[in-house]
């Protein structure tokens, strides 16, 4: 989840590839590599659904019959999954980025599915267990089982899925010269950096996109300066940038 990873330094583990060139920086960070703005505004729409459906039952029969045990089982379970959704929407990559005089690499994956198996599987057995007191008092209630089931078999399904780990994990190993790049641009309120290049599609069209640099807190001037003595021909402009986990614009 978000709030359940590993705090390590990982910049001596990486397979560097440019071992023979002195390294000028190295750093490491962790940052939530995407359009925020749209994954807050997803979050808030699964969030306000969430609470319809885990609250709507028990606001039912507190108003119209006097009953609050499904009330306060509606907000324990809305409350315990909120964290679940919020890992989906917020998560975060562990970038490790390493600064030569001939280039750059950066190696970057995705932490959270290490933390999501074990809270998909505790979710399950307290949901389950929260649905199956309330189905003493009513047993319609027992059509909730549903959802805790169904978070169980998520955690089996990615406890056995090599294919389905690496999927969500997203190890990317990047590594390019700074002679590739053409425009060097720089948007404050993330600290990013964005090393405008060229590219040929399958297609046979030419198209542009800006690699991301995020610089650790403290150290952009020194990062970007660096950067710029590596790229001095090149123009440099300082804007905003449209955030993908790929790329930006």
């Amino acid at each position: 989840m978000w709030f359940i990873q590993p705090k390590k330094d990982y910049t001596a583990e990486m397979p560097w590839e440019r071992l023979d060139e002195p390294e000028r920086m190295c750093w490491q960070i962790r940052v939530r590599d995407y359009n925020v703005k749209a994954a807050n505004f997803i979050f808030i729409c699964i969030v306000a659904v969430s609470a319809c459906a885990s609250l709507g039952f028990g606001v039912y029969d507190y108003i119209f019959k006097g009953q609050d045990v499904f009330l306060f089982i509606g907000l324990g379970v809305f409350f315990f999954i909120t964290p679940f959704f919020m890992g989906m929407t917020h998560q975060t990559s562990i970038i490790v980025y390493r600064l030569t005089d001939g280039g750059y690499e950066k190696i970057s994956w995705k932490p959270q599915i290490d933390s999501v198996k074990p809270v998909l599987k505790w979710t399950a057995i307290v949901s389950g267990v929260a649905v199956f007191i309330g189905a003493l008092y009513q047993p319609a209630i027992l059509m909730g089982m549903v959802g805790p089931a169904g978070m169980g078999l998520m955690a089996l399904g990615m406890g056995s899925s090599k294919g389905y780990q690496k999927l969500v994990r997203d190890d990317q190993h990047e590594n390019f010269d700074w002679e590739e790049v053409e425009e060097i641009a720089y948007w404050d309120k993330r600290r990013l950096i964005g090393l405008k290049m060229s590219y040929i599609s399958d297609e046979g069209q030419p198209y542009s996109i800006y690699q991301k640099i995020y610089c650790t807190q403290g150290k952009p001037e020194e990062c970007l300066k660096l950067v710029r003595d590596k790229a001095p021909s090149v123009e440099y402009v300082e804007r905003k940038l449209t955030v993908y986990e790929s790329f930006a614009t």
